[in-house]
Formats: C-alpha cells, sequence, structure tokens
C-alpha cells in the first residue's frame, strides 16, 4: 500500500522541487565584492527579492518557483550588470564580473563623484557622500551648500538669518560660536546630505525661517574602528583641536563616540566711530579684542539598538565644555572737537573672563507598524549654563575737568533648561503619503545681573543698575501633512497649529509679561517633472521666529561707561511668509524668492546725545521684505576637473522708525558670489585641490547698511599609507579683505564701526583612520528577510 501511495506522490515531489540561482562577485582584479546588492526579477520584470553578497562574494536564491528571471546588479562603483537566467534545481555558480565605473585619463583620474544636487518637492538635497568635499568638516560643507552663506560666522539661507540647524531632524541646541564649534568637529565624512529646507513640511516646528538638516550616515561597518584627528589654525594667533572619534557595530548594537579639546587666542579688530552733531564732537574708540580659551571641549556619544528587526532606540547625548575664556582689553577713546582738535580722551580697561557648560540628551524609538506605516517618540533635554564676569576701569580726561578714574563690576549668570517631547505617525504607499503627530516643549531661564561701582569711594552693589529676569515658556504643537505623486506631478500640503504660553519677570523695575496666543502655520508644494526631466516647482509656508532667551533680558551690560547693551523682554514674535518659484534640469537649479517679515526683532544701535551714551539693543522693526534669484549650477570641464557657481541677487527693504516716531525704510540691492574651481590629480592617494572665491555686495540689518566685502581661498587634501592617513592645508582669506563697515545715517543719527574677525591664516590637519574600514554587514540580508513578515 505504501509502495503505491509513493509512487503516486513521485511526481509531485519532482514538479515542486524548488529553483536555486547562486554565484560569486568578482572585481576586474578578480577579487570577491562584499555587500554588492543583487536584485531579481520574475519574466514580467517584478521584483522578487533583493540581497548583499556576503564577505566571500557569494549569493543564493533559493526556493524559487518560477524558471525564467532576470538578475540586476547597481553600484556607484562599478558599471550595471544584467543577466537574463533560468533557475536551475542541480548547483550550478555563477561567475559575475563587474566593471569599474570610472575612466583613466593621462594620469588624472576622477575617483570620487562631484556633490550631487537633487530637487525634490520640499527641499533641496545636497548630496556630499563619497563626494570630493566630504573631507572637510559639517561647517565647511554648509558653506558649499547651494543657497548657504556664512558672512561673519552668521548662517543665511537665501539671504534670510533666521536658520535652524538640525541633524536628522533633531534640532541642534546651540548657536554662535558653539554650534560652529560642534560642527568644525562634526566629520565630513559622516554626512550622507544637507537637506536645504526654504518652506520646511509640518512636520518641522514653525520656528525658523529655514531648515538646515543635516543627515549623517548610519554606521555599516562591523567591529571596531576609529578616527585620530589634529588641526593647527594659524591667523593672528595660534590655535589647535586634537580629538578622537571610535566606532563599534556589532549585530543588532551600534556605537559612536568622540571627544576634541581645542585651545587657542581669538582676536577682533574694530574701531567705532561716532558724530554727535549737537555739541560737534566726533568719539572715535579703538578696540583690538584678544581673547584666551586653553580648554574647549566637545564631546558626542550615540547608542542604537536593535530592539528587534522593526523597532529601533537611541540614545544621544552632546556636549561643550568651556571652563575659562578671559582676556583683557585696552580701549583708548579720542574726542574731537568741530575743528577736527583732539581735546579728550578716556581709556577703558576691561578685564574679564567667562565660562560655558552646554548638554544636551536625546532619547528616540522607531517602530515600523506595517509595511505603509511607522511610529516615532522623541524626547529632549538641554541645559545651557553661562557666566560672564567684567573688571572696568576707565581713566577720564576732558576737557576743563579735573582728570579722574572710575570703576565697576558686572557678573552676569543665566541657565537655560529645555525639554521636549515628539510623537510623529508616517503611512506611505507608492502614491500617497500622510505623516501627523504632536510635540510639547518647555523652556526655562533664569538671568541675574550683578553691578558694582565706586563712586561713593568704595565698591557697593547697585540694587537699581543689578536685575533678575526669569522666563518661561510652554508651546504645543500639532500637525498633519498629506504628499500625492501622480506621473508628472508632486503634491503636498500640511498644517500645524502652535499654542505658546510665555511668562517674563523682571525685577528692576519690577515688571511682569505674559502672552497666549494659537497660531496656525500652512504650507503646500507642487512640482511638476516634463519628459527630458525638467523640473518647475512652487511652495508658499508660514513661519515664526521667537526672540532668543537672551534678547529678552533688559539688563544692561556694559561695554564701558559709555556704552552698553540691553535686551527687550516686551519683544514680539516675527512672522514670517516665504513663496518660491523653482526651475531644475540636470545641474542648473534657479530659484526665484519673496519673502515678507512682520516685526522682524534685530539689533541696532542708538546714540543718546544727553549724555554721549551709544547702546546696542535687540528690538523690533515694522517689516522687512525682500524678493531676489538664486542659481546654482556645477560644471564637469573635464572628468577630472569641476566648476562651481554659486550666484544669489536680491533686493531687501527694512522698515523701522527712528527716535523721532517718522518710518524709515533702508533698501539695498544685494549680491552672493561664490565661485570655485577643485581638481582630482591622482586616484591613488586621492590628492584634490580648490580655490575659490566669495563676494559679498553691500547689505542691509534695519537701521544699519553693511559694506561689501570678499575673500579668496585655497584647499588641498591627499591621502597616505593605503589612504589610512589624511592630510590637508586650507589658506583662507588670502588677500586679508573680509573687513566691514556697519553704519548707521538718518535723523541725527550718525554712528559706524569696523569690524575685522580675524579671518586671514591657514589650517593644517591630519586625520588617521585605524580598525575595520570595510563594510562587512552580513546582517542587513537578515533583516531584510523578516521585515517580509510585515
Amino acid at each position: 500500500m505504501y509502495k503505491y501511495l509513493l509512487l503516486l506522490l513521485f511526481p509531485v515531489f519532482v514538479f515542486s522541487q524548488s529553483q536555486k540561482i547562486s554565484g560569486t562577485v568578482f572585481n576586474s582584479k578578480k577579487e570577491k565584492l562584499d555587500s554588492v546588492k543583487i536584485e531579481l526579477y520574475n519574466s514580467e520584470n517584478i521584483l522578487i527579492k533583493s540581497l548583499f553578497t556576503n564577505m566571500e562574494g557569494n549569493f543564493s536564491f533559493e526556493n524559487l518557483s518560477e524558471q525564467l528571471f532576470k538578475l540586476k546588479i547597481s553600484d556607484e562603483k562599478y558599471l550595471s550588470f544584467e543577466k537574463s537566467i533560468s533557475a536551475k534545481s542541480e548547483n550550478e555558480i555563477l561567475n559575475i564580473t563587474l566593471k569599474n565605473n570610472h575612466k583613466d585619463i593621462e594620469g588624472v583620474t576622477l575617483i570620487k563623484k562631484k556633490p550631487l544636487v537633487k530637487r525634490k518637492v520640499d527641499r533641496l538635497e545636497f548630496n556630499v557622500e563619497n563626494s570630493n568635499i566630504s573631507s572637510l568638516n559639517a561647517w565647511e560643507i554648509l558653506k558649499k551648500t547651494p543657497q548657504v552663506t556664512i558672512n561673519n560666522d552668521i548662517l543665511a539661507v537665501k539671504g534670510g538669518t533666521s536658520v535652524l540647524v538640525t541633524i536628522n531632524d533633531k534640532k541642534v541646541m546651540m548657536t554662535g560660536e558653539e554650534l560652529k564649534n560642534f560642527l568644525e568637529n562634526t566629520q565630513g565624512d559622516d554626512v550622507k546630505t544637507v537637506e536645504v529646507i526654504t518652506n520646511p513640511p509640518a512636520k518641522y516646528e514653525a520656528e525658523g525661517g529655514a531648515v538646515l538638516n543635516i543627515v549623517m550616515k548610519k554606521n555599516k561597518i562591523e567591529g571596531y574602528r576609529g578616527v585620530l584627528s589634529s588641526k593647527y589654525i594659524q591667523t593672528q594667533y595660534a590655535k589647535a583641536v586634537a580629538g578622537l572619534s571610535q566606532y563599534y557595530k556589532k549585530d543588532k548594537l551600534s556605537i559612536m563616540g568622540s571627544y576634541f579639546r581645542g585651545t587657542g587666542t581669538y582676536y577682533r579688530e574694530g574701531t567705532d566711530f561716532v558724530n554727535y552733531p549737537e555739541d560737534g564732537t566726533i568719539w572715535i574708540s579703538t578696540m583690538n579684542r584678544k581673547d584666551q580659551a586653553k580648554s574647549q571641549n566637545t564631546v558626542n556619544f550615540n547608542v542604537e539598538y536593535e530592539i528587534d528587526s522593526l523597532t529601533t532606540a537611541s540614545l544621544n547625548y552632546s556636549g561643550y565644555f568651556n571652563p575659562k575664556s578671559f582676556g583683557t582689553y585696552n580701549v583708548p577713546t579720542l574726542i574731537y572737537n568741530s575743528q577736527n582738535v583732539a581735546e579728550s580722551n578716556y581709556t577703558t580697561i576691561n578685564d574679564h573672563h567667562s565660562r560655558t557648560i552646554n548638554n544636551s540628551l536625546s532619547f528616540q524609538i522607531d517602530r515600523k507598524l506595517n509595511k505603509k506605516s511607522s511610529l516615532s517618540w522623541i524626547n529632549y533635554f538641554t541645559g545651557n549654563n553661562s557666566s560672564k564676569y567684567q573688571n572696568v576701569l576707565t581713566y577720564l580726561n576732558f576737557a576743563n575737568q579735573t582728570p579722574r578714574e572710575t570703576n565697576f563690576m558686572t557678573n552676569n549668570k543665566s541657565d537655560v533648561q529645555l525639554y521636549s517631547t515628539q510623537f510623529d505617525y508616517q503611512w506611505k504607499n507608492d502614491k500617497l503619503e500622510l505623516e501627523s503627530g504632536g510635540k510639547y516643549s518647555f523652556v526655562k531661564t533664569d538671568s541675574q545681573l550683578d553691578f558694582s561701582d565706586n563712586e561713593s569711594g568704595e565698591f557697593q552693589y547697585r540694587p537699581e543698575k543689578s536685575s533678575l529676569f526669569d522666563y518661561k515658556e510652554h508651546n504645543f504643537a500639532i500637525y498633519t501633512s498629506m504628499a500625492y505623486n501622480l506621473e508628472k506631478w508632486s503634491f503636498k500640503g500640511g498644517l500645524r497649529a502652535e499654542m505658546t504660553d510665555l511668562e517674563g519677570i523682571v525685577s528692576e523695575p519690577y515688571e511682569v509679561n505674559k502672552n497666549n496666543y494659537w497660531s496656525l502655520f500652512p504650507t503646500f508644494y507642487a512640482q511638476y517633472t516634463t519628459d527630458n526631466k525638467h523640473e518647475f516647482g512652487f511652495s508658499y509656508g508660514k513661519r515664526i521666529s521667537r526672540p532668543s532667551y537672551s534678547w529678552l533680558n533688559p539688563a544692561k551690560s556694559y561695554y564701558n561707561l559709555f556704552s552698553y547693551y540691553q535686551g527687550d523682554p516686551k519683544l514680539k514674535a516675527t512672522i514670517i511668509h516665504n513663496l518660491n518659484l523653482t526651475y531644475s534640469f540636470k545641474n542648473w537649479n534657479v530659484d526665484f524668492y519673496y519673502r515678507k517679515e512682520l516685526f522682524p526683532s534685530m539689533e541696532i544701535s542708538f546714540q543718546q546725545h544727553e549724555n554721549n551714551n551709544l547702546i546696542y539693543y535687540f528690538t523690533n522693526i515694522e517689516k522687512g521684505q525682500a524678493f531676489g534669484l538664486s542659481l546654482y549650477k556645477s560644471f564637469e570641464i573635464k572628468p577630472w576637473w569641476s566648476l562651481i557657481v554659486s550666484e544669489n541677487l536680491e533686493h531687501n527693504e527694512n522698515y523701522f522708525k527712528g527716535i523721532d516716531g517718522v518710518l524709515n525704510r533702508n533698501k539695498v540691492w544685494n549680491w552672493v558670489s561664490n565661485i570655485s574651481t577643485s581638481l582630482t590629480l591622482d586616484k591613488n592617494s586621492d590628492w584634490k585641490m580648490e580655490l575659490g572665491h566669495k563676494y559679498y555686495s553691500p547689505g542691509i540689518q534695519g537701521t544699519f547698511t553693511i559694506s561689501s566685502q570678499w575673500s579668496a581661498y585655497f584647499v588641498m587634501n591627499r591621502k597616505f599609507f593605503n589612504k589610512k592617513l589624511e592630510a590637508a592645508f586650507i589658506f583662507n582669506d588670502i588677500f586679508r579683505s573680509t573687513q566691514q563697515k556697519v553704519s548707521t545715517k538718518y535723523g541725527n543719527q550718525d554712528n559706524y564701526f569696523l569690524d575685522y574677525q580675524d579671518t586671514q591664516g591657514f589650517t593644517f590637519s591630519l586625520k588617521y583612520n585605524f580598525g575595520n574600514q570595510s563594510v562587512k554587514n552580513s546582517k542587513t540580508i537578515k533583516k531584510a528577510d523578516e521585515q517580509e513578515r510585515l
């Protein structure tokens, strides 16, 4: 009986036997290639399976039910491979050889592609991974990003300076020198892309006019590797940075940690000119600022763990510690009468030191719910603690007065704490994408200014010049957005609602400022792509720019007896409307844009003629608006020689009320030009060099008119010892041409200052790679198989 049953079932066993395709992938040197992606399509050209070759270059597709297939291999390092094949039940091995994807040009070889600019419906994507600028740090990469300019270390996107910086969509809780320091110590090899988002979608918080999102590469290298780096900078004085970055990946665990320590002396030259026409005097002060920072410490730590193939948890910590920055300024001031004779003078000696501590911690869980949807939960905490102390001694020698001296001291302490939690949900198929989520954040800042002087002959605390400032802000936001792709058309729209509840308490004079408001922030995008790849786009977005916490502090921070800085606790948030028309074709990217700002807040200067005081303070002006054209184009002159042209022409207007209440208009046509050329000289050592030129025509900021400036730079990179050691040389501001004149002139306001920020100098850096530097991540296949079960 069993024999007959076996005989009947034997044909079923034969015809149900699974088919198999397997083989090995080599390069032209007959070396086996690992981590090469292979895709298998059926006879109807539908993708069935995909996998990566293992460490020995082998692959195997098993349990195949069909007979005819198409095998495809696409890898940026090699030419595409495609082959029709039939599955075999026997163990027949395919040997596939991939050809290199580059050409040798008489000893000069382009071995790295130039940065790729890709236009998406809601952003411009600058792909720097494996490009000829990936050896730079993240700060230098931002300088080369389309539509981004950095002038006097101030970031701007298409002329707008309200910019939010994020890393992997997480807000970087740093500004100014701290942000620059952090990005300078972020390795360009770890950067995948920079996304320029001039109209951020509803998912992003409404704060800031534009978003620069730095997307970091995931660590795909199994095992341990490290990067030891050092940098020497010589400007007026020397500076140096050294650090260690370490990476470890094993199975589901990935860890990255880095520490950088910097030291050096910072220098800045300035000259102030103040004209008081009412008494016919001109005050001229010369300030050469020299500050030393012997220990600037930057720490970054990230751990990521795959709980399962659908759930990932990550923890990130970043910190910046500058325990002491100190200096002594000797500032002489000459006072000229109407006959241009120096009849009076005074000298200020400012002895000061400061401390800064910044800690940021984030925790995130990402969960795939099914093939189409996912959920993320992100938590942030940031603490910023700083203190600034100064002892100001002034020697006064005024005409018709007895020479005398005065002395005052200030101690300014501030503590800022921020916490936020955010949920994001995403659903996506081939044509439709839905996003929604909510966020809550809380900010608390405490500032204390203690003022003492010796007007009575001995030092006494002056409560009327001291101040306590406490500020609290709650923000709750919900959003939803939808994107739809219809053949040649792409659409995206969204709406974000934010509730802000704030309270500021000033001690001297006592004042309480409260405000509670809801705001709606709509966004809309449309993009059309023709058959020959011309791309036309339109976008609109409404944004808000809230004042920095330090801008709200009304305490007077004195520079000397006759000049101080002051914030305003009643500063309004700025509402920004952005309109963009875009065009892209091949390497051409053109933007026409319009920006309108209601009550923009900014720093301006103000002369008090009755006591000869010059005051710098933050305030809201009436409005600002700008329209312009931005162009970015990369030219490949030769396979080893490229040219990049980035231009921005803008008409900018600022409307402000003068001290007499009259509405004034400050306007200018502003042109920013950035042209660079780069060459790859040798394929074996990655020997590259670049020469560039930047030009800024005159600009404006509220009451200020800012003069033009330009600079030229030179960069050279080369690798040694089988590319484990990399050396770089950078010469910035070759002709020392970056000095600017910032002037105010309207009504009875007539002052300006000359500013040079010590930009001329050279940088020499070394970077040594050790440990495992090759990708051997066989786990990718396992993860893909598990996700197929969704």
